[in-house]
């Protein structure tokens, strides 16, 4: 996105623009990454995630947490583009709602919903293919039937709804492997907070940063552990800035 602004953060080239501009972009195809806070900690210890995030055409500064330690420490701001902000544009573009699109979920379960919302938004469902994704090897990430079914199908979108420090990695995979260039885009939880399967977030809570609570509240079991890890990033970005971890 050299034709577009960026902060360097962590080695990594974070956009710094508006939603709209990411939109056009993708139309013309590239890899986009949104890593919230709990995977970019990871960095140092997990190569390929690192590898995938630095070899995305778009990396969006998802992470309200990191976004703030960034503002509070330079005097270069970075505007903050959430997951839920960039997929509700992306759901009510209408060239998207007739283009080619394969959607990659965790299970039969969330594939099902997904479709269904598809549906609500009017998208046309001969150019929708569902895919559910195998348990990946954590270093390793390589689909071969699901490179089969996209050189099939030649979607103009491909949509990754998968955990995060999996789907970096697959999306990275993917762009190496196509034959053409399409949109692959690694959005995570972001469509489950829009279907109802994960707890909903309203426009001002994604607006002020409160995603991670609202998760919270719905699986503290699960999320509390996840975000209290992931505070270590302070120290990350204090230490680096916008340097690469060695």
């Amino acid at each position: 996105m050299n034709q577009f602004n960026c902060i360097k953060i962590l080695g990594i080239n974070f956009f710094n623009g508006t939603v709209e501009q990411v939109m056009n972009f993708l139309k013309s195809g590239g890899l986009l990454v949104v890593p919230a806070a709990p995977a970019l900690i990871t960095i140092k210890s997990d190569a390929p995630y690192y590898q995938s995030l630095l070899s995305a055409d778009v990396v969006i500064p998802d992470s309200g947490y990191m976004s703030l330690v960034w503002n509070l420490f330079h005097k270069k701001k970075i505007k903050r583009i959430s997951g839920l902000e960039f997929l509700t544009a992306f759901f009510e573009d209408t060239d998207v709602k007739t283009a080619g699109i394969v959607l990659i979920n965790p299970d039969e379960k969330e594939a099902e919903t997904n479709l269904s919302f598809l549906r609500q938004k009017e998208f046309d469902q001969l150019y929708i293919t569902s895919y559910t994704a195998p348990m990946y090897e954590k270093k390793r990430v390589e689909d071969k039937k699901l490179l089969e079914i996209i050189e099939d199908k030649k979607p103009k979108y491909i949509l990754i709804n998968l955990g995060g420090g999996v789907q970096e990695k697959l999306g990275a995979y993917l762009k190496q492997n196509i034959s053409y260039k399409a949109a692959i885009m690694c959005t995570g939880a972001a469509i489950a907070f829009l279907t109802g399967h994960q707890a909903k977030i309203p426009g001002w809570g994604d607006k002020f940063f409160m995603g991670w609570l609202f998760r919270c509240f719905e699986n503290p079991k699960l999320y509390v552990p996840r975000y209290f890890k992931a505070f270590s990033l302070f120290t990350l970005l204090l230490h680096y800035g916008k340097n690469a971890p060695p």
